[in-house]
């Protein structure tokens, strides 16, 4: 991708062009799901595909390959459609994008008692505060993590924040897509 930056870790660097690609793609769009594969073990293992991808050796292209996985159902919460998962041996991590309405910590005390979770969810979405955001989350099997965020109202490559701690309980919860 053309905009990631080349000085990042292969995990922020495979964050960064997820969220490339979901950006070109638009807004309003569904969860994305990627398995996280060693680019060079990719070409070792499967030359055909890496060619289709792109990854001839020439290229330079060493780290993390996002490579996206079937759509994730639309009638099925998140949360219960991920412990469904079971990465086979070859993914070397996992990442998600995934888009929601957030709002500023100031505006946690205003949260009405007693709402369940539609009756939240509609709240938010009224609320004049509220911030339409993507959020890239990517998870190594060895515990490393890495996220990318990016406001609708700032849609800007360098507008983008990053950082491993940014969005922890859908972190912890790709995590677990790799627990036996």
């Amino acid at each position: 991708m053309s905009n990631t930056p080349m000085a990042a870790n292969p995990l922020t660097r495979a964050v960064l062009e997820i969220d490339e690609y979901a950006s070109g793609l638009g807004w309003d769009q569904p969860a994305r799901l990627f398995a996280l594969v060693d680019t060079t073990r990719l070409r070792a293992q499967e030359p055909l595909l890496a060619a289709q991808l792109g990854l001839e050796e020439e290229s330079g292209n060493t780290g993390l390959t996002p490579v996206e996985q079937d759509e994730i159902p639309a009638d099925r919460p998140l949360d219960e459609f991920l412990g469904t998962i079971a990465w086979p041996d070859a993914v070397a991590g996992c990442a998600l994008t995934v888009e929601r309405l957030m709002l500023p910590p100031s505006a946690e005390n205003a949260v009405p008692d007693g709402l369940g979770e539609r009756e939240l969810a509609k709240w938010v979405a009224g609320h004049p505060d509220r911030q339409e955001v993507r959020m890239t989350v990517a998870v190594l099997r060895d515990g490393t993590r890495e996220s990318a965020l990016r406001l609708r109202e700032k849609d800007s490559p360098t507008e983008v924040l990053t950082g491993p701690d940014l969005v922890p309980g859908l972190a912890d919860a790709l995590s677990a897509t790799f627990e036996e």
